[in-house]
């Protein structure tokens, strides 16, 4: 068998593990809305998820709507979202995204990486992410976890999210590529950590090229 079926025969027994270790794996950002979930995805970046639904746990009973946003300054949205990283550039870009659905598609949010990726401050993680998960699109987001895993698992040797994530579409089936993100997120967490990975306890142990001798790259920004 040729390397890319070995690879995509390879990918379907992780999968099938990884999906019984974590059934149902979703998102862990708290989100009631397409909309919320844009502004909670892009609050993730440089951020932990519970971090995040602790800032948008107050956020959102205040402001929960793209106009609610829109008719803010980014100076009042940065004292709201003071506890993330980088939360004033993320201050401006949220405001200025949410003119922008406002202006231009009355409140909604759009469902083609195109028009999310043109919104201030989404980037093509930012964009999978939403694909992915609202609009059930069979994209690959690559955070910092999916990097790494996909790596280790010798999926791919790309050095940037956008080369990893073409290897992956290239052995992950579309239909199980929702899930494949949540499951990879969740054991890079878990199990196959940056540092200190539990390899002893992995179920993916023998079919995993790296072992205990795995060895962190340098993971660059994933958005």
């Amino acid at each position: 068998m040729n390397t890319a079926g070995s690879n995509r025969k390879r990918a379907r027994e992780l999968l099938d593990r990884l999906e019984r270790l974590y059934p149902g794996a979703a998102t862990e950002l708290e989100y009631g809305s397409t909309f919320q979930l844009l502004v909670a995805v892009m609050l993730s970046a440089q951020c932990t998820d519970r971090q995040v639904n602790k800032i948008t746990a107050g956020l959102f009973k205040k402001f929960s709507t793209p106009e609610d946003f829109a008719a803010l300054e980014w100076e009042e949205l940065a004292r709201q979202i003071k506890g993330c990283g980088l939360y004033r550039n993320k201050s401006r870009n949220i405001v200025a995204a949410s003119r922008i659905l406002v202006d231009q598609y009355g409140g909604r949010v759009p469902g083609s990486r195109e028009e999310l990726e043109a919104l201030p401050g989404v980037g093509r993680k930012t964009a999978n992410v939403v694909l992915n998960v609202a609009f059930g699109q069979p994209v690959m987001p690559v955070d910092t976890h999916v990097f790494r895993l996909a790596r280790r698992l010798s999926f791919s040797s790309g050095r940037t999210p956008a080369a990893v994530e073409q290897d992956l579409l290239q052995v992950v089936p579309a239909r199980r590529l929702g899930q494949a993100h949540h499951s990879l997120i969740l054991h890079g967490r878990s199990v196959c950590r940056a540092r200190s990975p539990r390899c002893a306890e992995c179920v993916l142990a023998d079919l995993c090229p790296s072992g205990s001798s795995v060895v962190s790259p340098q993971t660059p920004g994933s958005d």
